[in-house]
């Protein structure tokens, strides 16, 4: 079988980014010709920026795509406007832009948030996709023990996914600055592994994952690419304006399988049922040695990630509300990346489940 070592995160870049900052380089282009356009008219040239991206990357004998800009109103055909995407302005802003020649050490960058924004996706801010790499291959290193800061795993073949690399040129430049990276480091430049169907990639996988259910196809092994933790709240007096302390339980280790199970029964602890009540989960991609049933007292903020609190009321006809059950836990990982976590009452006499998508807060 094959073993995933590691998962990077889901950054949300890729080829409905770049649609989008080809409309936007239209839409200033016009500007710079006196023309405004509304937010929906950028909307509507997104897909014709699809077209004319993929005509002009793959076709070497075109070199501008015409673009019609719809209207509203009683003129609707006299009202469009009408302009063009050069394979120069395609290049300049889909390998530049997304793609730019930087160092290994070269890492995202980070603008100061707003203090208020919509509730959203956790979109990259940053995207040029080569520094995404360049941080991850020396995440990777770091966590293999390395000191040296210019120092990166070296990878020795790439796989590539999504139609956005059907394009030579964004294929090459993404293959010239990885080996740039490995030539400087004195490593071997990585092979490009062929024969994949971008267009079908993610409907095969799904295919042969359920070959490797029935036996019949190789698994890649790796589990969970993070350790999950539940908080638990300390047992401690009132003081004013001082919460309990919270711990940290380790419920799923990094790299537990899908379909393996997990049992805490030595940890003493006490569930409240009837009431509505808050889980409190971290996650990390750090602590790869902890294991099920390990208590953290203390962690540094980039060791752990809050995750979205889960809230809930953990029914039981049987007790009053607000009773506090002795409980212990289990947890399972299911084959469709959901951990689901079990209080189980001591005496037998009730079972809690509480569950969420790991899958939602990892990247593959």
């Amino acid at each position: 079988h094959l073993r995933r070592i590691a998962v990077g995160n889901h950054i949300l870049l890729g080829g409905d980014n770049m649609d989008l900052a080809l409309a936007y380089r239209i839409n200033q282009k016009l500007a710079d010709e006196g023309k405004t356009l509304q937010p929906w008219q950028i909307q509507a040239i997104v897909q014709a920026c699809r077209d004319a991206k993929e005509s002009l990357l793959d076709d070497d004998s075109a070199d501008a795509i015409p673009i019609a800009i719809p209207s509203r109103g009683s003129r609707l055909i006299g009202g469009t406007l009408r302009t063009e995407l050069t394979r120069n302005e395609v290049v300049e802003t889909l390998v530049e832009g997304f793609f730019p020649e930087v160092g290994v050490t070269d890492h995202p960058k980070q603008a100061m948030r707003r203090a208020l924004s919509r509730k959203s996706l956790p979109y990259a801010q940053d995207p040029a996709i080569s520094r995404h790499l360049a941080a991850f291959l020396s995440h990777l290193s770091s966590q293999e023990g390395a000191d040296n800061p210019n120092h990166f795993l070296a990878p020795t073949a790439v796989l590539l996914n999504g139609g956005v690399f059907k394009s030579h040129t964004l294929t090459s430049r993404l293959l010239s600055i990885l080996n740039r990276w490995l030539t400087e480091a004195g490593e071997a430049e990585a092979r490009l592994l062929e024969g994949a169907d971008l267009d079908l990639a993610v409907a095969r996988g799904a295919a042969v994952f359920n070959q490797v259910r029935q036996g019949r196809s190789v698994r890649i092994r790796g589990g969970i690419a993070n350790a999950y933790y539940v908080g638990i709240e300390s047992a401690m007096p009132a003081v004013p304006g001082m919460a309990p302390p919270l711990e940290a339980l380790c419920v799923a280790p990094f790299g537990m399988e899908e379909g393996s199970e997990a049992s805490l029964p030595e940890q003493e602890l006490e569930l409240v049922v009837g009431e509505p009540v808050r889980f409190r989960f971290f996650g990390s991609n750090l602590r790869r040695e902890d294991q099920a049933g390990d208590f953290l007292d203390h962690w540094s903020p980039e060791e752990l990630t809050d995750l979205p609190e889960i809230e809930m009321t953990l029914e039981d006809p049987d007790r009053q509300a607000g009773a506090l059950v002795p409980v212990y836990l289990e947890s399972r990982v299911t084959e469709l990346g959901t951990l689901q976590m079990e209080a189980v009452a001591r005496n037998g006499q009730g079972r809690w489940q509480v569950e969420f998508n790991v899958r939602e807060q990892e990247t593959a």
